[in-house]
């Protein structure tokens, strides 16, 4: 399809809310006006792109009613980027409107303005907590998430199997107490790399999963006091 059949549907949804619609005033792919409002411009592609973004950022030395349309597609990655290209527009302050092409249903989906991302302080502390447990900076930034990346959990239950490596199986106040990983008798009780068994209560001893691990780990992967 071409940017000008989105044309039609979308001056046809603004007239119908008092604007006077013009097309290709300068630069700009729409332009529509009315008594008492700044002029409000909307810029057409066939879809998602940035240099649509770069496009209608440039507008924005002209109006603060600024927004992108494009035409509404079907599908999950469609429903994904629309998602996200909403997220992106409340942050730059622009409009983002779809056009469903086949009734020319016309859909707002946010209002230029400004916006105030609202803080989680669940993520917050989360990361927080992440970053004093984790000892050292075992990783590399930008590394591809594929379950390599080492985190404080998989830093405590390295220093855990280590530990049963070396003193075979151990109550889990001793570990905790010798490693310095105070969750020790939960974190093996929960068992998550398969590492550790229950010998008897309270006491625990390393699988066979377990000291393939360790032998298998770095040294400088176990930094504990």
């Amino acid at each position: 399809m071409r940017e000008t059949e989105l044309y039609g549907p979308i001056k046809a949804f603004l007239e119908g809310q008092g604007w006077e619609v013009k097309a290709e005033i300068g630069a700009v792919d729409v332009m529509a006006c009315r008594e008492g409002d700044p002029p409000l411009i909307v810029e057409l592609k066939v879809g998602f792109s940035l240099s649509l973004v770069y496009q209608a950022l440039d507008r924005q030395v002209v109006t603060d009613l600024v927004y992108i349309a494009v035409p509404r597609k079907t599908g999950k990655a469609f429903q994904t980027a629309l998602k996200n290209m909403k997220k992106l527009c409340r942050r730059l302050g622009l409009g983002l409107i779809t056009v469903r092409m086949k009734d020319a249903l016309v859909e707002v989906h946010c209002d230029p303005g400004p916006f105030k991302p609202r803080k989680i302080k669940a993520k917050k502390t989360r990361l927080l907590r992440e970053f004093e447990r984790r000892t050292g900076d075992p990783n590399v930034g930008g590394a591809a998430r594929d379950g390599a990346v080492m985190t404080a959990y998989r830093q405590d239950a390295q220093a855990c199997a280590v530990y049963l490596f070396e003193h075979g199986a151990s109550k889990g106040s001793e570990i905790a107490k010798a490693t310095g990983v105070t969750v020790a008798t939960r974190l093996m009780r929960n068992n998550h790399y398969g590492w550790f068994e229950c010998i008897e209560r309270g006491v625990y001893g390393l699988t066979q999963t377990g000291a393939v691990a360790v032998e298998a780990m770095d040294s400088a992967e176990v930094l504990r006091p």
